[in-house]
Formats: C-alpha cells, sequence, structure tokens
C-alpha cells in the first residue's frame, strides 16, 4: 500500500469526520459574518456641531481585520471542500499534514486580525489619558457596538480553527 492508510470509516471516524465538517461550517460562517459586519462598518456622527465619519477604512487595524477574515472566510470553504472529497478515502498521511498547516496558518491570521482590531477597539472605547487619546465610542455607539460584534465572532473563529488545528496534528501524527 506505500504511504496511503486505508480509512474503514469506523464508529470514531464517521464522528471525527463530522466534527471536523461541523467545526469548518461553523469557521466559515463566522468569518463569514466578522468580514460582512467590518468591511460594511460606518456610521456618521455630529461632534462639536462638525459632522465626522467613522469608516472601518480609517483604521488600518480594522482594514487588516476585515481583509484577514475574508481570506480566512475564503479557505475555510477550500478546506471544507477538501475535507469533504478527502473524508472517506483512502488518504496519504502528508495529506493531514497539509490540513494542519492550514488549520495552523488561519489560526495565527484570526488570532492577529482579533488583537489588532482589539487594541483599537480599547483605545477607542477607553482612550489612553497618558497620550491624549479621548474615547470615541461615546460618539459613534452603533460603529464600536459592530466591531465588538465582530472581535467576538473572531474569538470564536480563533476557537474553531485551534481545535481544528489539534485535530488534524492528532489526526496526522496517529498516521505517522
Amino acid at each position: 500500500m506505500g504511504n496511503t492508510v486505508e480509512i474503514k470509516a469506523p464508529k470514531a471516524h464517521k464522528l471525527l469526520f463530522a466534527t471536523q465538517i461541523s467545526l469548518r461550517v461553523a469557521a466559515f460562517a463566522s468569518t463569514l459574518a466578522a468580514t460582512c459586519i467590518m468591511l460594511t462598518n460606518n456610521q456618521t456622527a455630529v461632534v462639536f456641531d462638525i459632522q465626522v465619519d467613522a469608516r472601518y477604512t480609517y483604521l488600518p487595524a480594522l482594514k487588516f481585520f476585515g481583509f484577514a477574515h475574508l481570506i480566512a472566510c475564503v479557505f475555510s470553504i477550500v478546506s471544507l471542500i477538501l475535507t469533504l472529497i478527502l473524508g472517506n478515502k483512502a488518504v496519504n498521511p502528508v495529506h493531514y499534514f497539509y490540513m494542519f498547516l492550514h488549520d495552523l496558518i488561519m489560526s495565527v491570521l484570526l488570532m492577529a486580525g482579533c488583537a489588532a482590531a482589539t487594541a483599537v477597539g480599547y483605545i477607542g472605547k477607553y482612550g489612553n489619558t497618558h497620550t491624549g487619546w479621548t474615547p470615541v465610542c461615546d460618539h459613534f455607539a452603533k460603529f464600536c457596538n459592530r466591531v465588538i460584534a465582530a472581535v467576538v465572532l473572531s474569538f470564536l473563529s480563533v476557537a474553531f480553527y485551534l481545535i481544528l488545528t489539534i485535530i488534524s496534528a492528532k489526526k496526522y501524527r496517529s498516521t505517522n
């Protein structure tokens, strides 16, 4: 047989396969929702009789967040399709390693975007007295609430991909 592992589809394999599919669908849904929320986020408010816009494009950290999640969303679909194709066939163990690398890269990308948005969101909500930055969420509540919703979905995405990374690593290790 060489480098392939014949999978007989026992109950444990079916459960693992269903778990992977569910987590990949959940990761896709949460990254898609976070992307849509962030990329459509804007608000206009009047501050001291001046009309001011808040847009995600004005903050590089939020732009990075939105596009990182867009990339993860697309790659979630790709990994879901590959998992469905390779799920019940004789699989080369190196495929599990590639899925592990994919899941790890997506986890890191999502964590970076989440960290960037969380840092900017914290400053927007609470300001920074040492630098003279005042909180802006008092004036842009809708904008800030949408950023919070996107960040919460992002943390869920990170959790989904972290679990997928562990599953992929375990699957690769058990075939070698």
